[in-house]
């Protein structure tokens, strides 16, 4: 079983290559930001749950999410391994996602971060903003502050990923195809 913790700042092609990685390798996607919006949408128990907190204006609470990976994870007991994407955030999240794997006699073998550089990021997502009708890839300086956002909270899980030596940095930059191979060198040696 191969379990992935994909990173990588707005733009950086995450959603593409979790996509195309989860079809060559068999895994499943879990991104945090579908959960949610499936759950909630759905009315489950975790979903008015959460959706309780998000109406207050409060992050959702850790336990909340778990849950919601949990029954995720169950739900697709007999799969290859997982591409977790938008989880873990904190140091706490990615410790607490290790003692869920761990529960299922697994464990998180690898955290892969697409590494680009913020002008080639910011150029992306202005453009994506021009068709994709998302507001907060339309303002650069919004734009700026969330690629500022996310190496603020990754630089931590980096730390906790490479004292285990679970840390794989990967060049963002290039076709699809190109971007993939270079993944893929990494999960192959999983």
């Amino acid at each position: 079983m191969k379990n992935i913790v994909l990173f990588g700042p707005p733009g950086a092609g995450k959603g593409t290559q979790a996509e195309v990685l989860k079809e060559k390798y068999e895994l499943v996607h879990l991104s945090t930001g579908d959960m949610f919006r499936y759950n909630i949408k759905n009315e489950t128990e975790l979903g008015v749950l959460a959706k309780s907190y998000m109406d207050k204006g409060h992050l959702v609470p850790d336990e909340v999410t778990i849950k919601m990976l949990n029954a995720e994870v169950e739900k697709n007991a007999g799969a290859n391994g997982f591409i977790f994407d938008g989880f873990p955030r904190t140091e706490a999240q990615a410790a607490s996602l290790a003692e869920l794997m761990e529960s299922k006699d697994s464990q998180i073998n690898a955290m892969v971060a697409l590494e680009v550089d913020d002008e080639i990021l910011v150029g992306r997502l202005l453009k994506r903003g021009e068709t994709s009708g998302r507001s907060d890839d339309a303002d650069e300086s919004i734009i700026r502050e969330r690629i500022a956002e996310y190496y603020r909270k990754t630089d931590i899980l980096k730390a906790f990923y490479q004292a285990q030596d679970k840390y794989h940095g990967v060049d963002g930059v290039g076709s699809i195809e190109e971007i993939t191979d270079r993944l893929s060198a990494v999960i192959d040696t999983l």
